[in-house]
This record gives structure tokens, sequence and C-alpha cells, in this order.
């Protein structure tokens, strides 16, 4: 079987940037998207250059959070040049799909998957923060084949509906020997949590809660209100913490 191109410049693309964190969950509306918009507003909140990639092929979601102008896109120099949003580079499925449904399935995913990495011109990183969609699909499998220096930080919700989805996804992603930053427990509503000796037990470091911050949703698309939220602080502190743990 011929190996395509695109894969051997996709690392080449990427041998710029430092780290590649992938925020994944098992299951949908965990707030994944806003999590991983906050962690890369939060990495540029310490200096770092980072950049932001939605790959959520199902729901793009990060241009809502952080307010893209309509008239924003990406430039076209031997390549895609993402465009500068927030201080962040930022690369999004939803510059080709627009808010049409997206039915991508099988190989077309993985099309997809190979040409927006081999294309998109990153420059220098610290860190590359994506987005990417929920389960345990075709595009982890992708992401973990493309992308040498990936890493993972997995996201549930107190619910054991949802950690039972995030229990397969932290299994299949220990079967590819991916290395496991951490889970973050996201709109805890409660000073306990039962997620933390479940997450441990898989043999993942259990990172801390983000409190459910009900005026969240009063700072979506604005970039200055979300900076003062106390999501924006749980965001700080988890940071903080996987710092120190590397």
């Amino acid at each position: 079987m011929s190996i395509d191109p695109r894969v051997s410049i996709i690392n080449k693309r990427l041998s710029d940037t430092n780290r590649v964190i992938l925020v994944a969950s098992g299951k949908g509306g965990v707030g994944k998207s806003l999590i991983a918009s906050g962690l890369a507003l939060a990495l540029k909140e310490k200096g770092y250059r980072v950049g932001l990639l939605d790959l959520d092929f199902h729901s793009p979601s990060t241009h809502v959070i952080l307010g893209l102008p309509g008239s924003v896109s990406p430039a076209e120099e031997k390549g895609l040049i993402p465009p500068i949003i927030d201080g962040l580079s930022y690369m999004s499925i939803f510059f080709f799909t627009g808010d049409k449904p997206a039915p991508f399935r099988g190989r077309d995913i993985t099309n997809i998957i190979l040409e927006m990495l081999s294309i998109t011109q990153w420059g220098h990183l610290d860190y590359l923060v994506v987005d990417m969609p929920p389960g345990t699909g075709e595009e982890v499998l992708d992401m973990t084949r493309f992308i040498d220096k990936s890493e993972y930080l997995v996201v549930s919700t107190p619910s054991r509906v949802a950690f039972n989805s995030v229990k397969k996804l932290i299994t299949l992603l220990k079967e590819m020997n991916v290395k496991i930053i951490g889970l973050i427990e996201n709109m805890s509503m409660n000073d306990s949590s039962s997620l933390k000796g479940y997450t441990e037990s898989l043999g993942v470091p259990y990172i801390d809660r983000i409190i459910y911050d009900m005026k969240i949703e009063e700072a979506i698309g604005d970039v200055n209100k979300l900076y003062q939220t106390r999501f924006m602080g749980d965001i700080r502190r988890c940071l903080n913490i996987i710092t120190n743990m590397i």
C-alpha cells in the first residue's frame, strides 16, 4: 500500500511546534470546545505562541466562542496561513463548511484531516491546541497516526453516562500508547467528586474540577468578558497544575 505523501508533510509543518494538545472526550456536550478555547487563551495569556485548531466536524463552535468576525479567513501563500484571532493563530473546519451540516464519514474524514494538517503553515508555536470531535472514531485514530507529538487532554462531566463514554476513549488511547496528560472534570456542581477515583483507577491523572459557571453564556463571543469569568479562573488553575506535572 502506498503512503499518502501528505503524511510526511504534516510533521514537517509541525516541526517548529513544541507541543500539540488534543482536547477530546468520548461524548459530546461536555464543554470540550470551551475548554480548548479557554486553554489556548490561558496559554497565550502566559506569553506563549499558541495555535487553536477546530477539527470538530460535527459541530465546530470555537469560532462562536471567540466571536470570530465574519470577514476573517486564512491567507494563501504556499499553503494556508491561519489568521490571528485574539492573539491566537486560528484554523477551523468552519472556514470550509460554514454553518452548513458536514456529514463526513470514513475516508472523507481522513482526507480532510490530511489536507488541513498538510496545507496549514503554523510557523513557530509553543502550543497547538486542537478541539477534537467527540467519540472514538476515525478522527482519534488519524490524529494519533499523523502527528508524532500528539498528547491528549480528556474532558468529562460528573455524569456517569458521560464518564462511561470517556472511559472507552481512555482505554483506546492507552491501547495506542498515546500520552494522556490527564482528565479535567467540567461543569462540576459541588465540592466532592467520585470522578477523581474513577479516573485514577484507569491510571490517568485527575487534573481538577471546573465549577459550572452560570455567567459563561454571557461571555460567549466576547473574549474580554470571557477572561473575567470564574470559568477562566478555573482554567488557569488547571493549566498551572498541568504545567507542574510536566
